[in-house]
């Protein structure tokens, strides 16, 4: 018997979708970098026990697993490696288990969409705070995979600081259920951190315990214009203690990526009347009033704010148009031409130095390169992607992505940075985790995917670089 004619035995034929035309979705990935590789089936199992019965099945026919969750990530974590593996799409595990308002939790299975927790919060008057542009398409197994970062972090954290407890099939087959709505556990190991962020290479999340919060009540928004990314800094850290600490989100937009916005993407508009070299997108919010748009305005309001301009949005349309500006600048970039992105992350002092010394290296190596720095200044977190020149074709720019990135990557490295802040490593990145990261952080993340997945069946060519 073969292993399809297997999983169909055991899982049923509505679980298992053999190579065709219905296989082509689950192929496709979101920046195409690694679209349309094959695998031998797409498995999808209907709860936790076909998962571990999947795993079971591709261990005896010698077979890897690749995680699939809402297909979202830009780094083919989840794309095929290899023809004979299996694409484990976790869209069937899709229930709320449980939601606990008086303990502010919620308890999902990995198939969940982002913004179906942000709903079954909100029905008890909470908040799951997670939250960025795929949140309609993304599950919460991936979140947790990739440890998911987003636009709220500088308030709520990562995805991991937002898990209490996992449920997670491990290679051979087994079930940890770890599944425990507990803010103090000192009890042994904090198992559950191992899985978080080690996209699937070490055990499969099929369900999670979550941090709910208090509801927001009230909300400020404002875009900012500065003369430069050392007052966007000097700004944020002003309107932090002012604001009590009621950031929430604090993203930095270069005028170029927002130009871009202005020109390709639609429905966003010039948002001051004058043309500033950098914005601030900011917004409180709280759980009771606190009177935030009268706490902001007298922040931007001091003689040294170092704001050029700025609007206080006055209602929800229009902090949405400010939003809306800064979620289009990805997309807009395409109709500039073939980008080049990197993800990357500095202490915050560090971003303004950082933005001018990767500016100059890369412009140093292509001339003309239109560098676009935005992203979530409150945690460190800059998109420094790279729009190709006027002049220069798209095939000549992209054949340039190894030598470009690993100049932004090596000056990140200078600031004790991250070449992977949010968007994971997957299979694009393990050469730079071989190449920047220590021979003892390398040994060590080797050791740990021998323990736990020995014969390299979960997830096999990301994230752990090769040995030797």
């Amino acid at each position: 018997m073969t292993m399809i004619e297997t999983l169909r035995q055991q899982l049923g034929d509505a679980a298992v979708i053999a190579p065709g035309p219905a296989m082509a979705g689950y192929l496709e990935e979101r920046r195409g970098l690694f679209a349309q590789r094959p695998a031998q089936a797409v498995v999808r199992p209907a709860d936790t026990r076909g998962v571990a019965t999947c795993v079971r099945i591709a261990a005896e026919y010698g077979a890897g697993i690749v995680p699939q969750g809402g297909n979202t990530g830009l780094c083919g974590g989840a794309a095929t490696t290899h023809p004979d593996g299996l694409i484990l799409s976790l869209e069937r595990l899709d229930r709320i288990r449980a939601v606990d308002a008086d303990n502010f939790t919620l308890t999902a299975e990995a198939g969940c969409t982002l913004s179906a927790l942000h709903t079954a919060a909100a029905d008890v008057g909470r908040l799951f705070p997670l939250s960025y542009a795929a949140e309609n398409d993304c599950q919460i197994g991936g979140n947790l995979a990739t440890n998911a970062g987003g636009m709220n972090v500088l308030r709520y954290g990562n995805a991991r600081d937002l898990a209490l407890g996992l449920e997670v099939v491990l290679a051979d087959g087994r079930i940890w259920d770890g599944l425990r709505t507990l803010r103090k556990d000192n009890s042994g190991y904090d198992l559950k951190d191992l899985f978080i962020g080690a996209e699937g290479t070490l055990g499969i999340i099929t369900a999670a315990s979550l941090k709910l919060f208090p509801a927001v009540r009230e909300r400020a928004t404002a875009i900012v214009g500065l003369d430069s990314a050392t007052a966007a800094v000097s700004l944020f850290a002003r309107l932090r203690a002012a604001s009590g600490d009621t950031i929430t989100s604090c993203e930095l937009m270069g005028r170029g990526p927002l130009s871009l916005a202005l020109e390709h993407a639609a429905d966003c508009h010039e948002p001051l009347p004058e043309r500033f070299p950098w914005y601030l997108l900011v917004e409180l919010t709280s759980s009771a009033p606190a009177a935030l748009d009268s706490r902001l305005e007298q922040a931007l309001q001091a003689d040294d704010a170092g704001a050029g301009d700025y609007r206080i949005a006055p209602d929800a349309a229009t902090a949405a148009d400010f939003w809306r500006l800064r979620n289009s600048i990805p997309g807009a970039q395409k109709g500039a031409g073939a980008s080049i992105k990197n993800d990357v992350s500095v202490p915050v002092a560090d971003i303004p130095a950082f933005i001018e010394a990767a500016s100059a290296a890369v412009t140093e190596a292509c001339p003309g390169v239109r560098p676009c720095a935005f992203g979530h200044i409150g945690d460190g977190n800059i998109h420094f992607n790279l729009t190709r020149p006027v002049a220069t074709s798209d095939e000549a720019f992209l054949a340039q992505w190894g030598a470009l990135t690993r100049r932004v990557h090596d000056i990140a490295m200078q600031y004790r940075g991250s070449f992977a802040a949010e968007h994971g490593v997957g299979q694009l990145k393990p050469g730079e985790v071989a190449r920047l990261k220590s021979p003892v952080e390398q040994d060590l993340m080797r050791q740990l995917k021998a323990a736990f997945d020995p014969a390299d069946r979960l997830n096999p060519g990301k994230v752990v670089p090769p040995s030797g």
